[in-house]
């Protein structure tokens, strides 16, 4: 998992970020983005793609990488803009909004399948969230804000539509809520396409 992040370390570079954002297929909510700075030569156990990793597992990695980060950054970009912009330029935008908010300019991103619009060397890698230990615990700090938000915040806003359960995404519940309750404005009309375009917007 560090053999991106020694490859650059090698070439002198100090504070390489990795970049990684979840949400991308929700019909619901912001998409979320996180850039991480780790110590050079640490290497935390555990850390891997958070898809692959139980709901417990990410919040106990959550702590440690906190803890041990030399930076973390979280960007998020909101329903209108994605349909506004679309789902690839928005998850884009929120990964720059990630790197723009760590508190250490980083030096050279290792970025997850993506190239962002910032004045800094980077290398995108397909998969880079199971092969690059920066980029996968930027995907964890990503994954663990977003669900929060998911069972904190939103789930306060609209209780009736299961959002702490399946978390925005496309689920058979997920779409029956739509079609019975509506449309919220922090639902994705561009993800909802001909199905649900008849149905009421809640205010």
């Amino acid at each position: 998992m560090l053999q991106y992040e020694n490859l650059y370390w090698e070439q002198s570079y100090q504070h390489i970020a990795g970049v990684d954002e979840v949400g991308r297929g929700c019909l619901f909510g912001d998409v979320v983005a996180a850039a991480v700075i780790l110590p050079q030569g640490l290497q935390i156990e555990g850390v891997n793609d958070s898809k692959k990793l139980s709901a417990k597992k990410r919040d106990a990695l959550y702590v440690v990488i906190m803890e041990k980060a030399l930076a973390v950054g979280v960007g998020h970009v909101d329903a209108q803009t994605i349909d506004n912009i679309n789902i690839k330029q928005a998850s884009r935008l929120a990964m720059k909004r990630a790197i723009e908010s760590l508190s250490i300019n980083p030096d050279f991103l290792l970025v997850d399948a993506e190239k962002i619009q910032v004045e800094i060397p980077q290398l995108a890698i397909v998969k880079g969230d199971a092969n690059s230990q920066s980029i996968a615990a930027a995907s964890i700090i990503a994954k663990v804000t977003r669900d929060r938000l998911c069972e904190g915040a939103w789930e306060s806003m609209y209780p009736d539509y299961g959002i702490a359960v399946h978390k925005g995404y496309a689920t058979k519940v997920h779409r029956e809520q739509i079609t019975n309750l509506g449309i919220t404005p922090m639902h994705r009309r561009s993800f909802l396409n001909n199905l649900l375009a008849e149905q009421p917007t809640l205010f």
